[in-house]
């Protein structure tokens, strides 16, 4: 038995979840999120508001979407309480970010040209300084690939490090060319 897929699913209160055959819908103080579970997979809202995911055999293709469809159901759960936050750092001389509104920014990283990034809907950009922003969304899957859209517009080199990254990552340096 998957050990993920077994465990029950928390609801909290001010959150509610719409069962409709194999559509899943989530609706809580933050928003609302929908997802449409794999075919052998069911859900079951179970006593004192948890839900349970089931399947129905232990062919390897059920035991997969176990416990697959029970994480996505409780991150849905999770972003429409508390939402996700991606953050990221910029590193370099001259390498720097400007809001232009809470669902854009402009980026300066080293090309000759400023960088202008249009978030897409649900997501929203918190700048906390000319180095630091965060991606702000109820969606974890939309806010892990808008940060690694931001990071992609100048990967971190592994020379200096400059570049875009995220807060805590570590980059593996390379020495340079030795100097005589």
């Amino acid at each position: 038995m998957s050990r993920i897929g077994k465990l029950p699913i928390a609801v909290p209160s001010g959150v509610d979840v719409a069962i409709d055959d194999s559509l899943v819908t989530v609706k809580g103080p933050k928003g609302t999120l929908s997802h449409t579970i794999a075919a052998p997979i069911t859900i079951a809202k179970g006593e004192d508001g948890v839900l349970e995911v089931q399947r129905p055999d232990d062919e390897r293709n059920s035991r997969s979407l176990h416990g697959l469809t029970r994480t996505l159901i409780n991150n849905m759960v999770v972003g429409v309480t508390e939402g996700y936050e991606k953050k990221l750092e910029i590193v370099g001389v001259g390498y720097r970010v400007l809001p232009k509104g809470p669902t854009q920014l402009e980026f300066q990283l080293g090309y000759s040209h400023p960088i202008i990034f249009d978030a897409p809907e649900g997501i929203t950009f918190t700048v906390e300084g000319p180095t630091k922003l965060g991606v702000v969304g109820i969606d974890k899957q939309l806010v892990g690939e808008v940060a690694a859209n931001i990071r992609k517009l100048r990967k971190p080199e592994p020379y200096k490090g400059k570049g875009v990254r995220y807060a805590g990552e570590h980059i593996r340096r390379k020495v340079g060319k030795a100097g005589k």
